[in-house]
């Protein structure tokens, strides 16, 4: 965005600033051609300034002694380094702004370049404001994790309450994250880990999809397939999730890793990273099989659920390529002794709905795969 606005400016300089409220201050993004600008330029407002500001409809060219109408110099990036500034307003709130340096042979900035400059800055200003409310979104939710960190043992009840917050952007999607979590903790005990190693899948599960946060609403009730580009963004809910988890310090070191790459297959066809099996830890291996076991025996807005046997026989297919065999016969193992009545394991709204005989005869087909038919004696 820096580049197209110095460009239809003619200049070499500039710098994309964006504006907070708490400090009132402009803070540097992004930045070409001023030799030594700081890493971490500010600027602080005034309230004058501000509303200097919201009321310049158009670019300004403030002359050598009217710096101080927009700008402060008690930051340290000099305002007198700038021809031209370029408010970037969305409705009555500030956004941010562009100041441009001097011009090729130090021309002046006439009427068209303003005009260019004007219709612009328009597109840029959502498009800051809109990265504004992201950073803001993930902040809090930082904010409220941290203040949990200091707490080694988590109380189930108050990540719950954030499993929940996870899910709420769609009535289909209630209630995943919690089922997750609690399917991910029996594996992991069907599995022999212990009870803090239980305790984290537990935690991951719930907190696995956190990065939905910010991701459009209307994109989880969009029953057509998505388009690329929304797939891109639904994508990026690991990416952003990993970065709002990795600023919160928990008593569980892979946490943060669940939460980047549940998407990852054992093939390399997943997401964000394309792993394979062998680089991703147990953890994520079976957080990867539970979010999708209980994303096919869930409703969506794009199709009904499947069955616990529709459901058992397409990971079977997808395993041990894309889905960890061991984790996937765990997970027959707890299905069939909920199916023989002698546990339970699925969420009390699924109806289990599979004989015994058929998950025996999924578990066998699984071995085969995984030994590709060999047969071993004694």
């Amino acid at each position: 965005m820096l580049a197209l606005l110095m460009e239809a400016a003619g200049t070499s300089e500039g710098v994309l600033f964006t504006f907070s409220e708490k400090p009132s201050q402009l803070k540097a993004v992004a930045w070409k051609g001023f030799a030594f600008f700081p890493e971490n330029g500010f600027i602080p407002l005034l309230a004058r300034q501000i509303n200097s500001l919201l009321a310049a409809r158009v670019p300004q060219l403030p002359g050598e002694n009217a710096w101080d109408i927009y700008l402060s110099s008690n930051g340290n990036v000099a305002p007198d380094l700038f021809k031209c500034i370029v408010p970037l307003r969305v409705g009555t709130r500030l956004a941010g702004l562009v100041a441009l340096g001097a011009r090729e042979a130090d021309a002046a900035y006439d009427a068209e370049d303003l005009q260019a400059l004007g219709t612009l800055a328009h597109y840029v200003a959502l498009a800051v404001h809109n990265h504004n409310l992201s950073e803001t979104l993930q902040q809090r939710v930082i904010e409220h994790l941290k203040l949990l960190e200091s707490v080694h043992v988590f109380c189930d009840q108050t990540m719950e309450v954030f499993a929940a917050a996870i899910d709420a952007k769609e009535f289909r999607s209630r209630g995943h994250s919690l089922r997750v979590g609690r399917y991910a903790s029996a594996i992991g005990a069907a599995l022999d880990l212990n009870a803090n190693e239980a305790a984290e899948l537990r935690a991951a599960g719930y907190l696995h999809d956190i990065g939905k946060v910010a991701v459009d609403k209307r994109l989880f009730a969009k029953a057509a397939k998505l388009e690329p580009s929304e797939f891109r963004e639904m994508a990026d809910h690991t990416v952003v999730g990993h970065q709002i988890i990795s600023a919160v310090q928990f008593p569980w070191p892979r946490i943060a890793e669940v939460v980047r790459w549940h998407h990852e297959r054992g093939d390399g066809s997943g997401y964000p990273d394309h792993l394979r099996n062998e680089q991703l830890s147990l953890p994520v291996r079976i957080i990867a099989v539970m979010d999708s076991f209980d994303a096919m025996t869930s409703e969506r807005a794009y199709r009904q659920p499947l069955s616990i046997g529709q459901t058992l026989t397409e990971i079977v297919r997808l395993a041990p390529q894309k889905y960890d065999g061991d984790v996937v016969q765990a997970l027959l193992t707890q299905v069939r002794a909920e199916a023989a009545g002698r546990s339970r394991f699925l969420d009390p709204q699924i109806v289990c709905g599979i004989a015994p005989s058929d998950v025996d005869q999924l578990a066998a087909d699984l071995k085969y795969k995984m030994t590709r038919g060999r047969v071993y004696s004694a």
